[in-house]
């Protein structure tokens, strides 16, 4: 019994010093951390800026929302209608017939400078359509910024102010290195909060979440709310490796940041010509399965099917095959066809690629000079009058692809092709429909959407536009509108 006491306290003892221990060294660390944070923020927050945006709209309009993602905004949950107003019952939705006015719509959101010149990088969403785009300084000093340009299919946007004194701008990270567990801090304007400093670890990188054709997010439990959205994802060095973008709605501990790897090459593009010019092969691919590898002889679990090449493009003329399966591009692996987009949209066009890839079971080499990828408007310059005018018809355009020509039927390789036609629109009431190509307007040939906004600007009120189109299966037709 004596014995069996003098064990019981000997475990006692031995738990008490172990949890001591524990606390001690979490406690150190803890310190140590909050000591680094403290540092960083001090030394990091003259570099994050407050955006404010204002768009005039006419009531009744699409809410114009601060911070959205592919999760949804902050609005709660839908009610049942007639819940959302007491008079809906009996008068019907409040104001609905009520003659449109002016009103103005405010959006809160961050961003932060990449040179002493002002320029500064944000979201394109917390930018986007704006008539007015405010920045406001840690220090209080305010200025008019103005749009430099925006990429919607990563996005990202590029504004500028023309300030004063000498600005702090932050460092450059590398995403890449970024290793999952590793502390981040955000910086930011939640719900117009600003300069509020948040702490949390990256959770995963390379999430998928459904925003855009190249996601490729770090997931990170550092908090990020509504208005955070642009706004710096910094490393314990005080360096930018990633751009926070957006949140689960529901979820807590959940969001979502574009790499800086991935932002550097589009904000710089941006900044030198205005535009984004993506890396195009000219292939149709997919995932591999464990049937096609069989199929096609690899011995891997990682690589690319390719499943067609288009005559003409940069892979036919590079020898690449259907059937052939691309393993690496200039010896960088690929995994997944999500992968394989990205890294060939982010080279530079006209660059000579190796890629590596296997056909009959044996590895091969292909060298392929990469041409433009046409995404249609997948960047918008600043002050863009053409956009305006372009957006008045209510057409959704882009310009026609070789996948798109064969979906529709089409044997011209350039145009424009309507992929919505906005209800109640111009271009509804004119006739327009889903998968009309454009081929002229008023006689004069448009081969992309840029060409077609760039007739639509000189029109001035009154004016008449006859619009060449053919149809799927319909054959040519004119369309008339008056401006």
């Amino acid at each position: 019994m004596r014995k069996a006491n003098c064990f019981k306290k000997w475990i006692a003892l031995t738990a008490g010093l172990a949890l001591i221990l524990t606390l001690g060294s979490g406690t150190a660390a803890a310190q140590l951390g909050s000591d680094t944070i403290v540092r960083l923020a001090e030394k990091a927050q003259s570099g994050v800026v407050n955006i404010r945006t204002v768009k005039v709209t006419e009531q009744g309009g699409r809410v114009f929302r601060h911070f959205f993602g592919p999760f949804g905004g902050p609005q709660g949950p839908r009610q049942p209608e007639g819940r959302q107003n007491p008079f809906h019952r009996f008068f019907g939705p409040f104001n609905e017939d009520a003659p449109s006015r002016e009103f103005r719509q405010r959006s809160l959101g961050s961003g932060f400078l990449i040179n002493k010149e002002g320029y500064i990088v944000t979201n394109n969403h917390v930018v986007e359509d704006a008539d007015e785009i405010q920045v406001r300084l840690t220090n209080g000093d305010e200025f008019d910024a103005e749009l430099v340009g925006r990429d919607p299919k990563t996005d990202l946007a590029l504004i500028k102010i023309d300030p004063s004194d000498d600005l702090e701008p932050l460092p450059w990270g590398d995403s890449e290195k970024l290793k999952v567990g590793q502390w981040v801090v955000a910086i930011g304007s939640p719900f117009g909060l600003e300069q509020t400093v948040t702490a949390g670890i990256v959770s995963a990188k390379g999430r998928v979440i459904g925003a855009g054709p190249y996601d490729d997010f770090i997931q990170t439990d550092a908090s990020i709310n509504p208005g955070n959205s642009g706004g710096p994802l910094l490393d314990l060095d005080g360096r930018v490796v990633g751009i926070n973008t957006a949140i689960v709605a529901s979820g807590q501990g959940i969001g979502f940041a574009i790499p800086i790897n991935l932002a550097r090459n589009i904000v710089e593009q941006i900044k030198d010509t205005g535009q984004v010019s993506r890396g195009w092969m000219g292939v149709g691919i997919q995932d591999l399965s464990e049937e096609l590898q069989e199929y096609y002889n690899v011995d891997r679990d990682e690589g690319v099917l390719v499943t067609e090449v288009y005559e003409g493009q940069p892979a036919s003329e590079g020898g690449i095959q259907p059937g052939d399966v691309i393993t690496s591009v200039d010896g960088k692996p690929v995994a997944d066809a999500r992968e394989l987009s990205t890294v060939i949209a982010g080279l530079p066009v006209g660059k000579k690629t190796k890629i590596s890839l296997v056909r009959d079971g044996r590895e091969r080499t292909a060298t392929v000079t990469l041409g433009r990828r046409s995404e249609g408007e997948q960047v918008i310059a600043g002050a863009a009058p053409q956009k305006e005018k372009a957006n008045e018809l209510g057409l959704s355009l882009s310009d026609l692809t070789p996948q798109i020509a064969e979906q529709l039927g089409f044997d011209k390789s350039t145009g424009v092709v309507v992929s919505r036609v906005a209800s109640g629109s111009k271009a509804d009431k004119a006739g327009f429909a889903r998968g009309d190509l454009i081929l002229e307007i008023n006689r004069k040939e448009v081969r992309t959407v840029d060409e077609l906004k760039g007739e639509i600007a000189d029109l001035e009120s009154g004016d008449e536009a006859r619009f060449l189109i053919r149809r799927p299966r319909a054959g040519l037709n004119v369309i008339t509108m008056t401006w």
